[in-house]
């Protein structure tokens, strides 16, 4: 029975009750009435009251009755709700545990399947490797059987030898040991013979591989050595905090500007870029020592002409300072440690000097280290050869007060501070500006060329570069008998091929010369560039 007929049952029984208890009621009124005497009208209005009290408890038990059964039928909707919610979810979950034991069963099916393929497979590699073990057994045995009857065949093969030696020695008139020093004596001729062929073997090898392991050398010195690189720059930008110290900077009718200018030796370039100023000088240091001068007079803010010259002097203090710290660091780099003070300071200078974007005193740390490495490939002095690449391009600090090569600057200042003589002579012919004479000359000029030439070592703009190495083509192919032009090594070899029968072994020497002369007129470029002229000659023949 649902909850909508329980609900109806209840309200009936409440609706008989009601009636039985108004019933009740009625006789209970009429029993009264009869004691008591009153009249019948009393006594009708005394049951029409009831009545009517009656049919009001019908009624509210009637509209009781319909509310529980409104209620019973909501709450018994609700159930079947809820049991279609389960039944539903029930088959969900019925579902996916079907969905997932179906996949289980595949996944075991498809593991079963995967075993008895490697059940199958470790049968019928137990069966090879049976078969594979009664071979080697049978290898094996035949193998002993070999060796029996090798056993057996040398013990008759030396019985023949001693009796062929015994024949030979009766036949010969010579024992055993005369024999044997003859056959000694001829065999150190040829001995000999053959060793001093391969000797000029070995000496053409060495020849023809000296080239290669000196690549391998300086190979191996380029791998374990990487530095940082600067771009070089004759101007310094020094920003400031407002626009406004612009105007501070000059001081009234430009004093301040004329002032520091005329101090620091250093053009101050004031233009409409936004909070900087530019200091633009040929001489590294000098711009360092503006620079950090009008830093200091902008943190300041006090800018006037004695302020300009204490803050210079201060600043000229500071750097000095760098240089020297900057020259030990290199010496504590390179593990070199008793050099002169001023030289010290020298090599700190050049902290602020750029070749073709490449940081000077980086590029003689380097050098060194490169140097250092070919000696100790080469078993030289490791401690001298660092000390002649660090202190080949020294003379480039000097270079904007001395008139003169740097080499030659160089090799002066290294003989004035008491350097040993191989140092000052590989640093004044690390150019070929005189004559090599030493292994430590020839090493630092390598250890030089290495260091500048390597690639990122220097830059230069791609569309000068580009330029540069089209009108090398252009100045080759604009010879006679010239058939084709390659420029090679980023520029730093040009290889010229020519037509053999318009030009002669003579001839290409000459067209080399005035290739190199066009060259040295009409190029502008760092380092070295090689004219390498190619002619080919080709006789063919066909035999019939």
């Amino acid at each position: 029975m649902d909850m909508g007929a329980a609900a109806l049952v209840v309200g009936i029984l409440i609706a008989i009750l009601l009636a039985v208890v108004a019933f009740v009621a009625f006789a209970l009124l009429r029993r009264s009435s009869a004691r008591t005497g009153t009249t019948p009208a009393a006594n009708e209005a005394t049951v029409l009251q009831a009545r009517g009290e009656a049919e009001e408890l019908r009624a509210q038990a009637r509209s009781e009755a319909k509310d529980l059964r409104a209620r019973a039928q909501a709450e018994a909707e609700q159930i079947r709700l809820r049991a279609g919610e389960v039944t539903e979810r029930a088959q969900q979950a019925r579902a996916d545990a079907e969905a997932e034991a179906h996949v289980m069963r595949a996944d075991l099916s498809a593991q079963r399947q995967d075993l008895d393929r490697r059940d199958a497979w470790l049968t019928e590699r137990e069966k090879r490797l049976d078969a594979e073990a009664r071979a080697l057994e049978e290898r094996a045995a035949e193998l002993v059987r070999l060796e029996t009857e090798i056993d057996e065949k040398t013990a008759v093969l030396r019985q023949v030898e001693e009796e062929r030696r015994a024949i030979l020695e009766r036949a010969a008139g010579l024992t055993a040991e005369q024999a044997k020093a003859e056959l000694v004596a001829a065999v150190e001729a040829q001995a000999k013979r053959e060793a001093a062929l391969l000797v000029r073997e070995i000496e053409r090898e060495a020849n023809e591989q000296g080239e290669a392991r000196a690549r391998e050398i300086i190979t191996l010195a380029i791998q374990r050595l990487a530095s940082e690189q600067t771009a070089e720059s004759v101007v310094s930008v020094l920003h400031l905090p407002a626009d406004e110290m612009k105007g501070r900077i000059i001081g009234r009718e430009g004093r301040n500007i004329r002032a520091f200018e005329q101090v620091t030796g250093v053009n101050l370039i004031i233009d409409d870029t936004p909070e900087a100023v530019l200091l633009s000088c040929f001489d590294p240091v000098r711009r360092e020592v503006a620079r950090l001068a009008l830093e200091g007079l902008v943190l300041d803010g006090r800018i006037h002409p004695h302020r300009i010259e204490e803050q210079y002097e201060r600043s000229k203090a500071e750097v000095e300072k760098l240089c020297v710290r900057a020259g030990e660091d290199a010496l504590v780099t390179l593990g070199i440690t008793d050099m002169h003070p001023d030289l010290v300071a020298l090599l700190g200078r050049l902290r602020y000097r750029t070749s073709y974007g490449q940081n000077v005193l980086k590029h003689l740390v380097e050098s060194a280290h490169l140097a250092g490495m070919m000696a100790a490939e080469l078993g030289l002095d490791v401690v001298l050869l660092k000390r002649c690449a660090l202190l080949h391009d020294v003379g480039k600090a000097l270079t904007h007060e001395v008139e003169g090569s740097h080499a030659i600057i160089g090799a002066e200042i290294a003989r004035r501070y008491g350097e040993h003589e191989d140092v000052v002579h590989a640093i004044e012919a690390h150019h070929n500006e005189v004559e090599v004479r030493t292994v430590e000359a020839v090493l630092t000029q390598a250890a030089d060329a290495i260091s500048g030439g390597r690639p990122g070592a220097r830059r230069e703009s791609l569309e000068a570069y580009v330029k540069r190495l089209q009108r090398l083509e252009e100045i080759a192919k604009a010879h006679d008998g010239v058939e084709k032009v390659f420029a090679m090594q980023a520029g730093r070899e040009v290889r010229v091929m020519v037509l053999p029968d318009a030009v002669d072994d003579l001839a290409a020497g000459v067209l080399a010369r005035d290739i190199a002369k066009q060259v040295e007129e009409e190029l502008t470029y760092p380092g070295q560039i090689r004219i390498t002229v190619v002619r080919e000659s080709r006789a063919t023949e066909i035999a019939r």
